[in-house]
């Protein structure tokens, strides 16, 4: 019964879950970020190594957020749980990042690619085609999680086929005269170079969405037994798929042809396919794309609409139609993105992206230790799901991306300076909703 699409009212089972995270990666950063690395990395091998390391780390974080979703399964993801770990304060600067940067943000950009893609073969504005799918999307899902889990069910087997089918014939259609890969003093020393640190940044970005399940904690069946697996199957799936896709633009693309590209998919379809198989791969790319900017605005509202229930000054955040979408919160979220799509560009707001939600989710991965002394303080269940290799596992997390915000901080200060004034947005408003709060409940007393 775990493993049906959707199980009972409202509730969705193991394989929706796993579709979220898979479709919540899936997207812009894989088809992108090479190009943005191969201007700072030249070598093969170093390339395919920031996608590996980011992957495994990935997983690091994903078996740590499992303990934090299985013991806290409501929806709300980073905000419910730093509310709980640290402050509410904490949780509600999580919140902000969430719903301003965390979903919003990452829907503009993968429109942007979705009009980048399709303008390639249709002589058609890239932002009219951006604005267009948002449009759809939103109202699809505002019909029901139902909907618009099933909708991004088929949506992400099309995804994961056509990124195998780009793999297979990468490799076995094309005869890679100028391909070479070894792995030597030079490759390794460039590992410690500032642009290896933050080169990851982007596929970091690629990543993100893997924590996407434990948004929707609250409206997964068997929340215990299922997140876990989500979490960790649907971040590995997409850990060996994104190394093999990246082999194959490297192995297809010279590293000097891809450098400061943004189109690498296209430029991959054109060596493997002609330029004909090459638009067509940049329509199926575009499809593709379709399933991840779906996936975050279904679990996007979910943070919105847990801060309005929390914050009776946000109320109107939480209300649902009646079909049980939180439909103020995903229009909300989708206005943010469209005026992302037109007053930013797809390069500026990457880095930006990348380093807030990486410094919130760090937050939450240190906060298991803390959770762990609070439950053993209070001789809490500890019968649910413990972090795999804790305490090494979200060590590892923690200890990658201090060092990659640390570099990101240094070399990109403009995007890590714009993260921070963000943060201290959220908390400038968490004391202003607050105080409104307590004025009402005075009033209530009264």
């Amino acid at each position: 019964m775990g493993n049906d699409v959707t199980i009972g009212k409202n509730k969705i089972g193991l394989i929706s879950a796993t579709c979220v995270v898979v479709a919540s990666m899936i997207g812009t950063g894989v088809f992108t970020g090479l190009g943005f690395q191969a201007a700072g990395v030249k070598s093969v091998a170093g390339l395919l190594l920031l996608w590996l390391i980011s992957g495994v780390v990935t997983i690091c974080g994903a078996l740590t957020y499992a303990e934090l979703a299985t013991h806290m399964p409501r929806s709300g993801g980073e905000y419910h749980y730093l509310s709980k770990i640290y402050h509410p304060v904490v949780g509600f600067m999580s919140g902000w990042i969430s719903l301003t940067v965390g979903f919003a943000a990452p829907i503009a950009v993968s429109a942007m690619a979705f009009g980048f893609y399709v303008s390639k073969v249709y002589q058609v504005d890239k932002e009219l085609l951006a604005t267009g799918l948002i449009a759809v999307l939103t109202v699809l899902n505002l019909f029901g999680l139902k909907t618009g889990s099933r909708f991004h069910n088929f949506a992400t087997i099309f995804n994961v086929v056509l990124i195998i089918t780009f793999i297979w014939a990468g490799y076995f259609f094309v005869e890679a005269k100028h391909f070479e890969i070894s792995f030597n003093g030079q490759d390794l020393t460039s590992i410690m170079d500032p642009a290896f640190a933050v080169s990851l940044i982007f596929a970091s970005f690629a990543y993100s969405g893997w924590n996407a399940a434990a948004y929707i904690a609250g409206e997964v069946s068997e929340p215990e037994r299922n997140l876990p697996k989500a979490l960790f199957f649907g971040t590995l799936v997409v850990m060996v798929l994104y190394v093999l896709l990246n082999f194959i633009f490297l192995y297809n693309v010279p590293v000097e042809e891809l450098a400061g590209k943004v189109e690498i998919g296209f430029l991959a379809g054109r060596k493997i396919f002609g330029l004909v198989g090459g638009k067509m791969m940049a329509l199926l790319i575009s499809f593709g794309l379709i399933a991840s900017v779906n996936a975050l605005i279904i679990t996007g509202p979910r943070v919105s609409q847990t801060m309005g229930e929390d914050y009776p000054a946000l109320q109107k955040i939480s209300v649902g139609n009646r079909f049980k979408s939180p439909w103020v919160a995903i229009l909300l979220q989708s206005f943010i993105a469209l005026v992302l799509i037109y007053t930013s560009t797809f390069e500026s707001v990457i880095t930006y992206i990348g380093f807030t939600i990486n410094l919130s989710t760090t937050l939450t991965v240190a906060g298991v230790f803390i959770f762990r002394l609070k439950m053993d303080s209070k001789k809490g269940d500890k019968k649910g799901y413990r972090t795999w290799g804790y305490p090494l596992v979200p060590v590892i997390y923690i200890l990658q991306q201090c060092w990659m915000l640390f570099y990101l901080g240094k070399e990109k200060s403009e995007a890590s300076l714009a993260g921070l004034i963000t943060v201290a947005i959220g908390v400038l408003l968490y004391f202003m909703v607050n105080k409104k709060n307590h004025k009402r409940e005075v009033i209530d007393m009264l």
